[in-house]
């Protein structure tokens, strides 16, 4: 039962707002003896010309339900305090029922591509990397719960003028034996070098520019090597995703495009939006906007040409109803850019279009840099956090069956939750050995309660029953209050696209499962065995699917 839906039902009967107003005005009161939920009468004192106060009181005077011990009015707010046993007892039986369907919701449908990961070929996948991937796996599995269908699409980097540069830099500094023993760090080694060098000697960049030319021709030996870029690098790529556990529908990078850009550039002719500046070819936006830039003076094509003919690929491929841009917040101006050049194309369809923009991961304070080397490989990362999960498994449950397994769910998961718990928008450091901990607001500790409750119903070893699931203590409450919010916690993470607010509830949870846990005696036998073990049943299975939209797995033993 949606306890606060209940509310916003008793109060629509008796004033005169839309069910949609009443259910953005209601409050959770911040000291819990004021009652579960209250509703500010504020927002009536002009429509009535009342004392708010004098309204609150009118309208809990005219309420009564049995689905509330008191509704009482306290100053301008009419105060509702749920029955405890009532809510335990239907939020219990809508869990156990509805199981790991339950938060399933309709809240929309359609297709909804969502450009995500996208590294770029020729170099190892690094932490920068993991925020684009993990964010968009998770934003897909939300919005795939309230009804839509995500198609993931990793929009590799395999295009552009870095492909000239390492081209160049491999004819310069590299062979092919070196490549084949260990591809992706001797490519990324050259790439590194380039750089270095090119500061040195600018002539490099324009040596980088001319072999990026001969590509975007169809030069056949600079395809070739392209082409064995492209392949070496996706194979350790998805060596990764698998570590990750991220699949994708599509792999079209900037590359597919490439004879899908011309299309894009006739038509921005045709309808009179292609202006020349400085020998380029550009859509003016506007006085106060800088103008988008669709060619080079060279004729070379860019970002914004290549991301013009995907979107509109995207649309006629998918005719989605949303198609979002999992991208760093420093890629804000290009996203907004691309939507308006599209709007002045006539495709009123970019407003649907959306930008998901990202915070950096730092480290020691310092923004990651691949083209300068300073660079934490994802790869690694992984491979340490595994590590520091076994060692911590040896030392609390060393006789644990499947440990490789569990390190490995353990160790990839703290990594990926870490990166999820914080806000979209925020920076945030890395330090390993924070992130892997056992306790505290981490991966490891919510995996570590739902592996709690599991051992608790293995050593119960009963059938749990749905007949009478009601508890009145303070502790079950608690806890099935905060499963009652699971739906709305879904709605709201796939409304802002933000992973965080899961993660965030599922260490909310946690805690209170762990009080609930402290406080009351579960495996007595009495009457009130079987509803402890369905509340224990039911917050495993709201975990674990709290867990699931985060990309993260949920180990029954730790």
């Amino acid at each position: 039962m949606d306890f606060k839906q209940k509310v916003v039902d008793l109060v629509s009967e008796q004033v005169d707002l839309p069910k949609e107003k009443i259910s953005m005005l209601i409050e959770r009161p911040k000291n819990a003896k004021m009652g579960d939920y209250a509703f500010p009468a504020f927002a009536l004192a002009k429509i009535e010309h009342k004392n708010p106060a004098l309204i609150a009181k009118d309208i809990a005077e005219k309420i009564s339900d049995d689905n509330f011990t008191s509704i009482q009015a306290v100053g301008p707010y009419v105060n509702f305090a749920i029955d405890h046993a009532k809510l335990v007892n239907a939020t219990l039986n809508d869990v156990l029922t509805e199981k790991d369907h339950f938060g399933d919701q309709k809240l929309g449908e359609g297709n909804v591509p969502i450009d995500m990961s996208s590294p770029n070929i020729a170099k190892p996948m690094s932490m920068g990397h993991l925020r684009s991937t993990v964010i968009g796996n998770s934003i897909a599995k939300t919005l795939e719960k309230v009804g839509y269908t995500p198609i993931k699409i990793n929009y590799l980097g395999d295009y552009g003028t870095q492909f000239g540069k390492l081209i160049t830099a491999y004819r310069l500094w590299g062979n092919e034996e070196d490549v084949k023993k260990d591809p992706i760090n001797n490519l990324f080694h050259y790439y590194v070098k380039f750089h270095e060098e090119a500061e040195k000697d600018p002539k490099l960049e324009d040596e980088g520019r001319a072999a990026f030319k001969k590509l975007e021709n169809g030069d056949e030996e600079e395809i070739k090597l392209w082409k064995w870029f492209r392949e070496v690098s996706l194979q350790e790529f998805n060596r990764i995703y698998k570590e990750l556990g991220v699949t994708f529908d599509s792999y079209n990078g900037e590359a597919f495009f490439n004879d899908k850009m011309q299309p894009v550039v006739d038509e921005l002719r045709e309808k009179g939006l292609l202006e020349e500046s400085r020998g380029a070819q550009v859509v003016n936006l506007g006085e106060d906007e800088n103008p988008a830039l669709i060619l080079k003076s060279d004729g070379s094509s860019l970002y914004m040409t290549r991301d013009l003919a995907a979107a509109l690929y995207r649309k006629k491929e998918y005719d989605f109803v949303m198609s979002l841009y999992v991208a760093g917040g420093e890629q804000t101006g290009h996203f907004k850019q691309l939507k308006q050049v599209l709007k002045k194309m006539g495709y009123d369809w970019s407003d649907n279009i959306h930008h998901i923009p990202f915070g950096l991961i730092t480290q020691g304070g310092k923004k990651l840099s691949t083209r300068k080397g300073n660079v934490v490989f994802l790869d690694q990362v992984l491979k340490d956090a595994v590590s520091l999960a076994e060692q911590q498994i040896e030392e609390k449950n060393p006789n644990l069956s499947n440990k490789e397994q569990v390190a490995h769910d353990v160790g990839v998961g703290a990594v990926v939750f870490h990166d999820l718990k914080n806000d979209r928008m925020d920076n945030f450091d890395f330090d390993l050995e924070e992130v892997v901990r056992f306790e505290g607001d981490t991966g490891p500790y919510v995996q570590y309660t739902n592996a709690r409750a599991q051992s608790i119903l293995r050593k119960a070893n009963k059938e749990i029953s749905m007949d009478n699931l009601s508890l009145n203590d303070d502790w079950s409450f608690a806890v099935a209050k905060a499963l009652a919010d699971f739906p709305a916690i879904v709605e709201k993470a796939s409304e802002k696209f933000e992973p965080s607010i899961i993660a965030k509830y599922a260490l909310d949870l946690s805690k209170k499962f762990n009080k609930y846990y402290a406080n009351v005696r579960i495996l007595d036998e009495d009457d009130q065995l079987n509803a402890r073990l369905a509340l224990v049943q039911a917050t495993s299975i709201v975990l674990t699917e709290a867990l699931r939209l985060l990309g993260v797995n949920a180990p029954k033993e730790m």
